[in-house]
């Protein structure tokens, strides 16, 4: 596939779930599903948790992927990079 990624949309979402089995399988197929893909994918364990950053691509509306990764049951918190920088201007 040839696909021209220059005019796509790039997103940063960070996200903290429970350590289970197969739960990043789980986050990475929602995120296929909705649309988006994976251009970049760091992941630490820390204790019972994982915590995930990932640099999305896709023209789908970011906040719909949100919404369905808050809904796994694995998953603690999603946060999307300009939600973040919003929170650090604010404190």
């Amino acid at each position: 596939m040839n696909a021209n990624t220059q005019d796509t949309p790039s997103y940063q979402i960070y996200c903290r779930m429970t350590h289970e089995a197969a739960a990043l399988e789980r986050l990475c197929q929602v995120v296929r599903i909705r649309g988006f893909r994976i251009a970049k994918m760091t992941m630490e364990s820390s204790g019972e948790a994982l915590n995930i950053a990932l640099t999305l691509e896709g023209s789908r509306p970011i906040g719909m992927l949100q919404s369905q990764l808050e809904k796994l049951q694995t998953v603690v918190a999603v946060v999307l990079d300009n939600e973040l920088a919003e929170k650090r201007d604010i404190a």
